[in-house]
């Protein structure tokens, strides 16, 4: 008896921490698959690129957030390495949006398919030095914040301003925004004791968390206006990942999906199942999307880092799925796959299977 043939989503959407994926590159944008260490350890340049075309082709996804996505500066193109990847690789995911670049050769991009959907950058917000001072910045301007409750406010600025995109289906029309999110990292970088440690995490975490609430101001203005939103990328945190987000009462990840009450309207708040199951457990055994080996301790550590939040109206009949090569059945019983994931990154792809809402929704939407 033959198998049902599958069937296909609406749409895949995934988000995607590629480690290093610069260093893939040559100044031209071309990929170098040689046998030249990459900048993962132990790792080919030919090896890591052999695993990420696997791992692309095997997600068939028609937009991918890519995290760390290749530098743009004078000499290099984000856009046109990855659409180099994408002829290399054989992906239908050959059209590139880059937003505001960035200083620390790990920009943000959406690859996608141009026959599927379009995209274009479309920043919100008030430019620097400009606003009425309550209006939400733009993403590469400063966001002032009292970050330690001594009524002075602070400077906020992101080293990588979020990719904000307006988006289109070719087929229907339908229109939504998207978000991609590279929030900074809480670890203690540069510490030179456990004092200078305990003193870095905090400060990392105010930082982290005044980047959540910018973020967070600017998906209430997208949902009060009644629009669709996806907000997708790396948190670099989560609920109980550790001790000090107890001072501070609340993960980035919940301030940026929106307080979870009853007497507060639903439709302001996003959802991600992950998450959702993650503020249940806190800290305890729970889903992971990243796996980082600790050389001092010798041992890996697994870590809920990448999620995909989306509005509820687009919450009806989406699915969820961690690319995990031990956890997820299909990537562990794929042994090309399973490999593949390990050696592309330290970080595993994260997709929503969505389906959207039926023309008549559309036609409203457009009117």
């Amino acid at each position: 008896m033959k198998s049902a043939p599958s069937v296909r989503p609406d749409m895949r959407i995934a988000t995607y921490n590629v480690e290093w994926f610069d260093a893939l590159f040559d100044t031209h944008g071309h990929p170098l698959a040689d046998d030249a260490w990459s900048a993962r350890y132990n790792v080919t340049r030919a090896a890591q690129l052999e695993a990420l075309g696997i791992v692309f082709t095997a997600m068939d996804a028609d937009a991918v957030m890519v995290i760390e996505a290749p530098d743009t500066n004078r000499r290099r193109k984000t856009a046109r390495a990855l659409e180099h990847f994408a002829t290399w690789a054989g992906l239908r995911t050959t059209a590139v949006e880059i937003g505001f670049v960035n200083e620390t050769q790990q920009e943000i991009a959406l690859m996608y398919d141009p026959k599927v959907l379009r995209a274009h950058h479309d920043p919100m917000g008030a430019p620097a030095d400009l606003g009425t001072g309550l209006e939400v910045p733009a993403f590469n301007s400063v966001f002032w914040l009292d970050l330690d409750t001594d009524r002075d406010r602070e400077e906020v600025r992101f080293s990588k301003p979020p990719l904000e995109l307006a988006m289109e289906t070719c087929a229907d029309g339908f229109a939504f925004r998207m978000i991609g999110v590279h929030v900074k990292s809480k670890a203690p970088h540069g510490a030179r004791s456990h004092e200078d440690e305990i003193r870095i995490s905090i400060e990392n975490r105010r930082k982290q968390l005044a980047q959540c609430i910018w973020l967070r101001e600017r998906v209430e203005a997208h949902l009060a206006a009644g629009e669709s939103i996806i907000v997708l990328g790396d948190f670099n945190d989560g609920p109980g990942l550790d001790a000090y987000e107890k001072l501070f009462g609340r993960s980035g990840v919940e301030v940026v999906m929106g307080r979870e009450d009853p007497d507060v309207d639903q439709n302001m708040r996003l959802y991600d199942p992950h998450a959702i199951k993650a503020f249940a457990r806190r800290g305890g055994e729970a889903l992971s999307s990243a796996r980082f080996y600790i050389q001092q301790e010798k041992r890996y550590l697994s870590a809920l880092l990448d999620y995909v939040m989306v509005s509820q109206s687009l919450r009806a009949g989406t699915t969820w799925r961690i690319w995990h090569p031990f956890d997820d059945p299909v990537c562990f019983t794929t042994p090309e796959l399973q490999h593949a994931l390990l050696t592309a990154s330290d970080h595993f792809p994260v997709t929503i299977d969505l389906t959207l809402p039926p023309k008549a929704e559309i036609s409203e939407q457009i009117v």
